[in-house]
């Protein structure tokens, strides 16, 4: 088996919950005309080398989740837990990056982070099993934003053979490394009505009101598709993300978010940064010939 920082990351989008307490799927709710599984998927997507969501059987023909490579519970059980032994056991050479489905403010910053910091770890204690944030709220383990190493597997197996169904019980007892959170909102996750409706209010603040006027800029392959260097557009986009979604469906762009980075007002971006009216944005693709 090769060094586990050198091992394939993939990603993992936790949508298999029951949703009992937001009395509607929690995968479908929406923040700027995405579904926040597509949301998740996207963020995921930048960061690691493909992408599945986690379901029940039950699940897969779920319009909302089968556009997506799924990874169906393997183990008996049900929970996280389920969920993260059964990606586990369908690549396991690999590490994985997992994320709920329902953390709305998570972002790139915040997943770069943690990858960096997963990479330390691994230098300095090979045996790693997670690495993970402290909750902001209790300081305990973050199980549902972490790296996952192949080594957890047969652990997780055998803690769940005892009766335990808890990955974050399961990081408080072995061999994790934690870290503070870089940004206090970012895993606050929604279980509620009253939170969506919160969150809603936060996120599509823009569509709420007037659309913002964003000024763009395009370089090389993006000017020739749009057909300009510049434009000034009306959009109620919360992010550069959302933003870019927007403009590739009106130019026809050919560039995906991995090929490119986004500057705001000068300086190198998120996608995930919040926009406002006025803001200066530069999408800047690849430079020819390295």
């Amino acid at each position: 088996m090769p060094e586990a920082s050198a091992q394939r990351l993939l990603g993992l989008v936790l949508a298999g919950g029951a949703s009992s307490r937001m009395r509607r799927d929690k995968a479908s709710l929406a923040y700027g005309g995405r579904t926040q599984l597509d949301r998740a998927a996207e963020l995921l997507a930048r960061h690691a080398a493909a992408v599945f969501v986690s379901v029940r059987a039950d699940q897969v023909n779920d319009p909302v989740r089968a556009r997506h490579a799924l990874i169906v519970d393997s183990v008996d059980g049900g929970g996280p837990m389920v969920g993260i032994r059964s990606a586990l056991a369908a690549h396991p050479q690999a590490a994985w990056l997992v994320i709920a489905c329902d953390l709305p403010f998570l972002s790139d910053r915040v997943l770069a982070a943690l990858l960096a910091e997963r990479g330390r770890a691994l230098a300095a204690d090979p045996g790693l099993m997670a690495t993970a944030y402290r909750s902001t709220h209790d300081g305990l383990p973050e199980p549902l934003c972490a790296v996952w190493e192949p080594r957890a597997a047969a652990a997780l197996a055998e803690y769940h053979a005892g009766g335990g169904h808890c990955p974050r019980k399961f990081l408080m007892r072995h061999a994790a490394r934690l870290i503070d959170p870089v940004e206090r909102q970012a895993l606050d996750n929604v279980n509620t009505p009253e939170e969506y409706a919160d969150a809603s209010r936060t996120l599509d603040a823009p569509a709420a009101g007037h659309p913002m006027q964003i000024k763009i800029q395009y370089y090389a392959l993006m000017r020739e598709q749009a057909g300009r260097s510049t434009e000034t557009v009306d959009s109620a986009a919360a992010t550069p993300a959302d933003l870019y979604g927007e403009l590739r469906a009106r130019h026809g762009f050919t560039l995906s978010h991995e090929q490119l980075k986004v500057a705001v007002n000068g300086d190198f971006a998120d996608w995930s940064r919040r926009l406002r009216d006025g803001d200066a944005v530069v999408f800047i693709p690849p430079v020819a010939g390295g």
